[in-house]
């Protein structure tokens, strides 16, 4: 045999040190998301619920412990499965899920991130509420949509005392089950939803899905939901053209139980399951009804005012997503700036760096603020001026949060340079995450004309949403101008017709979102970050991107926040 010529060759051993790792941020794990996020935990006392501080601190330490971050990316990584027959050929309709993401939903349930606010009313349930729903959705927001969809079914429920009778101490529960079984016998229940189709969109009133009624409030819908949210869910609030004995009784909002109450599965076909940009974890579904049993909920032919109320409260969790999404950002970014280093310093104490994360950390500090004011204008007891205040309120911070959301969590993302762009670490998710926020329950020319419709409609809001804005008047120049100009586009749109001001609906809406953001900041922020957040925003020296704040701002105390 001849030796290889190679043969003499010494093969080099690896040196150890470049196998050392470092100068790399230590896992961001085991860490109370609560606690740490002084912005959130101060606004919960600012805003009436101080009394839940306790429950809050518990679930800082859940979400922000390692094993629910294993399960959050494990929830990412192994999405839902549609399974549409069994292996004898009989159509079973069924999504499986990872075990991972029954135990997120079961921990959100478990700790009221559903409807704790309407099982156990009292002052500031509300705003407890939305502080739990954001610590769950800042980690994993894939799970927030059954959630969301389950606190918001309430108000519509509420509307037919027979079906608020068996639905709402199911929904009530804290207990949760993730098995398709008759939800008598279940320890709690999630709500769907289905309302638009491939013809229609937004434009929910050229549904062409029919209800025919078979007695009492029973009717057998036929037709093909093009967005069914949560198929897995244990009903769904839906939304069909319904007949009455060959009577048309116009778009009617019915309850469709996804198992009926002798357990037997309800008629649910799921065609497929949408390949959405992000969340992943979650299951959103086209779904075919042929004979399929549902329930009136509401007037026949009244669906759209039945349903509204739903709307308005997803829209509002549609807010506190993006909020919490920021927080997430915001959070990643800075445990990765104050532990990195490059060019001789750690990158937080590098003037550039500084600045773009101070300025992430300003965005959702607004954001915060803005999202516990809204949630406590939705308390039980709100006064009709605070229910005028959100109902343009809301629009206004859906608008504009929402679109924020996806700049923002770039923006962190290139904090951390290329280890940012990797599915390692979490803000790649978030990326694709923030914009579902934006477009679900009404994209941005869909919310802005929502605001143009309640200001013509209903302009009782507009004097409740200015009387807040003129709470923060008098303190801050930019601010000052800023509400006179508002003031100003406010007359000029009086009198003239919907269609006359559609083209600057987007103007309108941005600047009231800023006003009341600025407005909040300035009441109950630290000067400090106020007047940086008013100059930032609002000043004449204003920038496009995040990072360009006024000289001399005291850029370590707004960190020292976050």
């Amino acid at each position: 045999m001849t030796p290889s010529k190679d043969a003499h060759i010494t093969h080099p051993q690896p040196r150890a040190g470049t196998h050392a790792v470092t100068n790399q941020a230590p896992p961001r794990v085991d860490v109370n998301e609560f606690t740490g996020n002084q912005v959130l935990a101060e606004g919960v006392s600012t805003f009436g619920a101080s009394w839940a501080v306790l429950q809050l601190d518990t679930v800082g330490a859940l979400v922000g412990s390692s094993s629910f971050q294993q399960d959050a990316r494990t929830a990412h990584t192994s999405p839902p499965v549609l399974r549409t027959h069994d292996r004898w050929g009989q159509r079973i309709d069924q999504v499986d899920y990872h075990p991972a993401y029954h135990r997120i939903i079961g921990d959100a349930v478990a700790h009221g991130a559903h409807t704790s606010a309407w099982a156990t009313p009292r002052a500031g349930a509300h705003v407890a509420r939305a502080a739990t729903f954001m610590l769950f959705a800042q980690v994993e927001p894939g799970h927030a949509c059954p959630i969301s969809m389950t606190h918001s079914a309430v108000p519509a429920l509420r509307a037919t005392p027979e079906l608020a009778d068996r639905w709402l101490p199911r929904v009530y529960g804290t207990g949760y089950d993730g098995i398709l079984r008759a939800p008598g016998d279940k320890p709690g229940a999630l709500f769907g939803m289905a309302m638009t189709e491939k013809q229609g969109g937004s434009d929910v009133r050229a549904n062409t899905t029919r209800g025919e009624q078979v007695g009492g409030g029973d009717y057998l819908l036929t037709g093909h939901k093009w967005f069914c949210s949560a198929p897995m869910s244990d009903a769904f609030l839906v939304l069909a053209q319904t007949s009455r004995s060959g009577t048309e009784e116009g778009l009617s909002c019915l309850l469709v139980p996804r198992v009926l109450e002798d357990g037997t599965r309800n008629v649910f076909a799921i065609q497929r399951l949408k390949d959405k940009l992000g969340n992943k974890s979650n299951a959103s579904s086209e779904v075919e009804f042929d004979g399929t049993v549902g329930h009136l909920v509401g007037e026949p032919g009244r669906g759209v005012r039945t349903i509204i109320e739903m709307v308005a409260r997803t829209r509002l969790d549609c807010v506190l997503g993006s909020t919490a999404g920021m927080r997430q950002s915001v959070a990643e970014a800075l445990w990765h700036v104050r532990h990195r280093s490059a060019f001789g310093a750690t990158l937080i104490d590098q003037p550039a760096m500084t600045a773009v994360v101070a300025d992430l950390a300003l965005e959702a500090e607004a954001a915060t603020l803005t999202s516990l004011r809204l949630a406590q204008a939705h308390e039980d007891d709100a006064s009709d001026q605070e229910i005028a205040f959100r109902r343009l309120a809301t629009a206004v911070s859906k608008y504009w949060i929402c679109k924020r959301g996806p700049h923002h969590a770039y923006e962190a993302l290139e904090c951390l340079g290329g280890n940012g762009y990797t599915e390692d670490f979490p803000l790649a998710m978030r990326y694709r995450e923030q914009p579902v926020m934006a477009v679900w329950e009404g994209s941005g020319n869909v919310i802005a004309l929502d605001v143009l419709r309640a200001m013509g409609r209903e302009p009782e809001t507009v004097e409740a949403l200015l009387a807040e804005l003129a709470l923060a008047e008098g303190t801050h120049r930019d601010y000052d101008r800023h509400l006179a100009r508002l003031r100003a586009q406010l007359g000029a749109a009086q009198g003239q017709d919907l269609a006359g001001l559609q083209a600057g609906a987007r103007r309108l809406t941005e600047t009231l979102a800023l006003a009341l953001q600025a407005s909040l900041m300035i009441r109950h922020a630290p000067a400090y970050s106020s007047e940086a957040f008013v100059a930032a925003r609002l000043g004449e020296d204003r920038g496009a991107q995040f990072g360009v704040l006024p000289a001399g701002a005291d850029l370590a105390s707004m960190l020292g926040r976050h």
